[in-house]
């Protein structure tokens, strides 16, 4: 294979490092606006932190790249391809836990598990949920049920589900609501460390999330989007004067 054939087959953005490419990206619902000409590129490798009030996009942003939502007008692209060509490659975490209330921790994960490695045995499905629930302070043994958790609990729980397939693009949407200071740090502290080391293919991975605690997410923002009625109002790197 020659050297250009690779390029071709992954595609020119991701050959150019981005992970996220959009293009005039516009979101209606209805005649309201919540993406407005939205041009925007985020390299692999980017941890960034989004900002903004209330109803400034935020969310509605991390659901195109998702696809989950479909643009009105413009382009996404992550990768280099259609988010729905890259679900592999992309995990994220909303509001809604999108977890099992009648599970266990551990049966919840091993049930994403073994949908995503369906040629691995009970064993080796067992030790990967069990690893990522332990990576964010919950056992693995605990029989409590999902149902019964705390709210911060089950944030930690949903942060476990995302991470248990090693996205090489993580979405993630207010993920320090209803936890407490040191559960925040300890959440914070977990994704420095996952965003600093590569996957076990070698790839960099990319972090995108929202939030309205901008000093909390500081240790995470290398750089920081502020977003202003559907639009990018602002955008500073770190240590940017």
């Amino acid at each position: 294979m020659s050297d250009i054939e690779p390029m071709l087959e992954r595609g020119a953005d991701e050959v150019d490092g981005a992970a996220v490419s959009l293009e005039r990206a516009t979101r209606l619902y209805g005649k309201f606006a919540a993406l407005r000409d939205v041009t925007l590129d985020i390299p692999a490798g980017s941890s960034v932190v989004l900002l903004g009030e209330n109803g400034a996009g935020k969310s509605t942003l991390l659901k195109v790249i998702s696809g989950l939502q479909a643009l009105s007008f413009g382009k996404v692209k992550v990768f280099g391809e259609a988010p729905g060509d890259q679900r592999g490659r992309i995990a994220t975490m909303n509001h809604a836990s999108m977890l099992y209330d009648e599970l266990t921790g551990l049966e919840n994960l091993s049930f994403f598990a073994r949908l995503h490695w369906g040629e691995a045995s009970t064993d080796e499905v067992r030790a990967k949920a069990a690893s990522a629930l332990e990576a964010v302070g919950l056992s693995a043994e605990l029989p409590r049920r999902v149902g019964e958790y705390s709210q911060g609990m089950r944030q930690r729980a949903s942060l476990a589900r995302v991470l248990l397939t090693e996205p090489e693009l993580l979405l993630l949407d207010e993920p320090f609501s209803n936890l407490d200071v040191a559960s925040a740090h300890s959440m914070i502290d977990r994704l420095l460390a996952y965003v600093a080391e590569p996957g076990s293919d070698g790839r960099v991975r990319t972090l995108m999330l929202t939030t309205h605690q901008a000093e909390l997410a500081k240790p995470l923002a290398k750089t920081t989007i502020i977003l202003r009625g559907g639009r990018v109002a602002e955008r500073v790197e770190a240590g940017a004067q």
